[in-house]
């Protein structure tokens, strides 16, 4: 058990000094924002995903309304038949 908890350390040390993707510095896959866009552009991109953003919450609003109305009609159709049913 000892040496198994000792290969453990040590591919965690491993790991860590590696970063999870291997990278020795951890820098694979990240972007310097700054060095590489213009600030007309981060904005125009930034403005883009926030229109997104705003109407897939307006889809989802539209969803859950929906499903409100729903359960609230079920609610009261079976209010109807109980009372009819008397």
């Amino acid at each position: 058990m000892f040496a198994m908890s000792r290969s453990l350390e040590r591919a965690l040390q491993r790991f860590r000094t590696r970063g999870a993707d291997g990278d020795p510095n951890g820098t694979v896959g990240r972007v310097d924002v700054a060095s590489h866009v213009s600030t007309a552009t981060f904005r125009a991109t930034t403005g883009e995903r926030l229109r997104n953003l705003e109407r897939d919450m307006s889809d989802i609003k539209n969803r859950v309304n929906g499903l409100i109305f729903l359960v609230a009609a079920a609610v009261i159709t079976q209010l109807l038949v109980r009372v009819m049913a008397w």
